[in-house]
């Protein structure tokens, strides 16, 4: 971005769409997340007879139990993990819609897309669809599934953008637009919720969770790099190697991404930190008094919001929390 005309400004204007923060300060971020992240997979690593993150890496990507044997055994795994979370989601949400999710796999001649999701329809003839890479399956690996599940499906997007449909009374672009801040830090949040909620119980999946995190983390360093650190192309892909976070076809794809799209692949992370910097506010600020179910349906129940606008209303539904408390304690 930088190259261009009023580059620096051009790339702040893409920031701002998902934070208030500076470059340097996401740079910043980057690091200690990936620091963090990779701390919880040395645990997970050593705990599994490892020295290191590498030698256990390496381990997984030889192990015949988290190599899929047909595209259909990674079809069945998603079905599996979507469907263990159903029954989860009353504890996690007050209100829950009767939305149907299916999975299905990616059509051949759109092979080389990655796993994504597809919005159904708010009456449900059209249900939402997981929509699942299984090309060259061989080559793939089941460790990433479980996270990947929650991600696009529930409590991911289809249990975000099945809520939105359903409410009335808001303008069209909050129930069907993208905000990416928004739409993929809830994505990355609701990966973590599986764990909250007892899942992940293969340290080989749980590794896959901290390895879908670690990506997003690294985002945050290399997009900031390229355009505004004036990283080359061969630095970012270099950085991306030694953090071991995505295979060698898959960096330089991403690299070539995020050379195009500037600040896109920051909205992850950074949207996931919110959700989790809202949630640790209304804890401390309510106490006792915060239902972890009530506060997931303040995060949806605006529909799609900016990050600073999702800021607002979850300072205000805090307030109006307290206000109810207060009244009750008099009455």
């Amino acid at each position: 971005m930088t190259s261009l005309p009023g580059g620096q400004q051009r790339y702040l204007n893409d920031i701002r769409t998902v934070s208030t923060l500076t470059p340097d300060q996401i740079y910043q971020i980057g690091l200690r997340e990936m620091d963090r992240i990779e701390a919880e997979m040395l645990v997970i690593a050593r705990h599994e007879g490892f020295a290191d993150i590498d030698t256990y890496r390496a381990s997984l990507k030889s192990n015949p139990k988290y190599r899929p044997t047909s595209a259909e055994q990674i079809l069945d795994d998603f079905r599996q993990y979507i469907a263990q979370m159903r029954p989860k989601l009353p504890e996690l949400f007050g209100f829950v819609p009767d939305s149907p999710v299916t999975v299905e796999a990616i059509p051949q001649f759109q092979a080389a897309m990655a796993t994504h999701y597809q919005t159904g329809t708010p009456d449900g003839k059209r249900p939402g669809r997981v929509v699942v890479a299984t090309s060259n399956f061989a080559h793939r690996s089941l460790t990433g599934d479980e996270a990947i599940a929650y991600h696009e499906g529930i409590p991911g997007h289809h249990q975000q953008l099945s809520v939105a449909q359903l409410i009335t009374g808001l303008p069209k672009f909050r129930q069907h637009a993208h905000n990416s801040g928004y739409i993929e830090g809830w994505a990355l949040y609701a990966e973590q919720l599986g764990k909250e909620v007892g899942f992940y119980q293969d340290p080989g999946s749980d590794f896959g969770r901290l390895s879908s995190e670690l990506f997003r983390a690294v985002r945050l360093v290399v997009d900031t790099g390229i355009h505004w650190r004036g990283w080359s192309r061969d630095q970012v892909v270099e950085f991306f190697r030694k953090s071991g976070a995505v295979d060698e076809p898959t960096i330089q794809s991403e690299t070539d991404r995020y050379i195009a799209w500037p600040g896109q692949a920051l909205s992850y992370k950074l949207g996931q930190l919110k959700f989790r910097e809202l949630r640790d506010r209304a804890q401390s600020e309510l106490g006792t008094r915060f239902d972890i179910r009530r506060f997931h349906d303040e995060m949806l129940s605006g529909g799609v919001l900016t990050l600073d606008l999702l800021d607002a209303r979850t300072e205000s539904w805090i307030r109006a929390q307290k206000m109810a408390a207060a009244s009750a304690s008099v009455n």
